[in-house]
């Protein structure tokens, strides 16, 4: 048995306007309406090989993820991150898990954003890569080369190990620019997919020879997590001392234990709209049509809008996507800028990703829905035995109308005259300026309310917790 560690990245800013800190590009239906997360899901679906998943995720990427194993029907684990310090300290705090559990367990490091149709053959190339990583090897699954990439890493295959289908790595290099990607491919390198299978034993003891502090940290974390229930927190003070590096970097270009299985297995990381785009169905004039969208005379366009109408005329190669407030239109062939005009935009996620969208918390949502000087309309969206924490505002009142769902509302000017009323749909509840108060939805289905802020600052740090069910501070 194998156990899948399903990686579900950072925020794809190269997806924007779509995909965002807190729902990124794994959680989009963008490939003919599936998100790749459950599409990886279903790549290891198989009990009798695969058991299942453990998953790890960003702590405000719980919900997402939680509301897709239930989808899927998949009983997983899910191992949230405290901040993102990239792939070597999530596989080795996902190893600890795994070698807590199982000692001599196999484990297949997947990314979420992948999208892999051949399941066959992808079923078969896990198979033929398992004795060399029952025989201590990290065996990561290499693709032969379509074009010269150099968004990918590049793996050089040497002499077969007699383990399997597995051959020896005699080059890893990381990224490569243009003219070496040519020089690659035209010497047989494979691309580097990220996908590795390996005995969670092994990867750890070769985090320890050659990324000590990663293995340190990440080990620290996970000895002090949260647990609840299937839901594994790690520790944010011994995680923030992990060093900011990837697997590659870390390990594979060091250790002698690599070892590289060339697959055959159809693979994309949806890394640009052009990705989406090839790996989407396309009409008879090639375009990718989502949403309340009109193409009229264009060819191989990418077209997505999740409110507006958006009409396109005599214009091919375009990508035009709307979401969440924003419009983002450039060329297909252009499309890899994308994250460079994220970095223009401004500094810092809510800026770049706009006023509108989603905003995950672990106890369900916030959406803004209008914004003035001294005004803001929120849809708040409360999971099924959740709760807000109990807090107070300096800068701001409320007043909150329960539009689906049952809500307990507490209120008070102090802790000793806290009352907590049971509101209904088209119930309404005013908040007066300093007043401590709280929602929670005692139901069994989620529960929207539409809030309305009236204030001098309307910013979210303007909020003073005094409790809290997931450990939050104020702000």
């Amino acid at each position: 048995m194998i156990v899948p560690v399903i990686l579900c990245g950072g925020a794809g800013t190269r997806l924007w306007p779509a995909s965002r800190e807190d729902a990124p590009k794994p959680f989009l239906p963008i490939i003919d309406g599936t998100t790749t997360f459950a599409m990886t899901l279903a790549r290891v679906a198989d009990r009798s090989r695969f058991t299942a998943p453990l998953v790890i995720a960003g702590a405000g990427q719980r919900q997402l993820v939680e509301s897709g194993l239930a989808a899927a029907g998949v009983a997983g684990t899910v191992l949230l991150e405290p901040d993102r310090r990239d792939t070597a300290a999530a596989v080795a705090s996902a190893a600890a898990q795994v070698v807590a559990a199982d000692p001599d367990a196999t484990m297949l490091v997947l990314a979420a954003d992948h999208v892999i149709r051949d399941r066959a053959a992808f079923s078969a190339a896990v198979a033929s890569a398992l004795p060399a990583a029952e025989n201590g090897r990290i065996v990561v699954f290499g693709l032969k080369p379509t074009w010269p990439a150099s968004g990918f890493g590049y793996i050089h295959p040497g002499a077969a190990l007699g383990e399997g289908a597995a051959r020896a790595v005699t080059a890893f290099v990381e990224k490569p620019d243009r003219a070496r990607a040519e020089e690659f491919v035209g010497a047989g390198y494979l691309w580097n997919s990220g996908i590795f299978l390996t005995k969670a034993s092994t990867v750890l003891a070769e985090m320890d020879r050659h990324a000590p502090a990663v293995a340190a940290a990440a080990r620290a974390a996970f000895a002090a997590a949260r647990r609840e229930g299937k839901v594994i927190s790690l520790d944010g003070k011994a995680f923030a001392a992990a060093p900011k590096t990837s697997l590659d970097y870390a390990v594979m270009e060091k250790t002698d234990r690599a070892a590289v299985v060339a697959a055959a297995f159809d693979w994309s990381d949806i890394g640009t709209w052009a990705a989406v785009w090839d790996a989407a169905t396309r009409d008879a004039a090639g375009n990718v049509v989502s949403g309340n969208a009109v193409v009229v005379d264009a060819r191989n366009a990418y077209v997505s809008t999740d409110r507006y109408t958006v009409g396109v005329v005599g214009i091919d190669d375009v990508v035009v996507v709307a979401a969440d407030g924003s419009v983002l239109v450039t060329t297909r062939s252009r499309s890899g800028a994308v994250k460079d005009l994220v970095a223009a935009i401004g500094a810092g996620p809510e800026k770049a990703f706009g006023d509108f969208v989603r905003h995950f918390r672990p106890w369900g949502y916030y959406q803004s829905l209008d914004q003035g000087a001294a005004h803001q309309v929120k849809r708040i969206v409360v999971n099924p035995g959740a709760r807000l924490s109990l807090q107070k505002h300096a800068h701001r009142g409320e007043h909150w109308t329960v539009v689906a769902g049952i809500a307990d509302i507490t209120v008070g000017m102090d802790m000793a005259s806290l009352k907590t009323t049971r509101v209904e749909v088209n119930g309404t509840v005013h908040i007066p300026l300093g007043a401590i108060h709280r929602m929670a939805n005692p139901g069994s289905r989620p529960m929207t309310l539409i809030e309305v802020q009236v204030g001098d600052y309307l910013g979210e740090d303007d909020i003073v917790r005094l409790e809290d069910d997931y450990g939050r501070k104020d702000g």
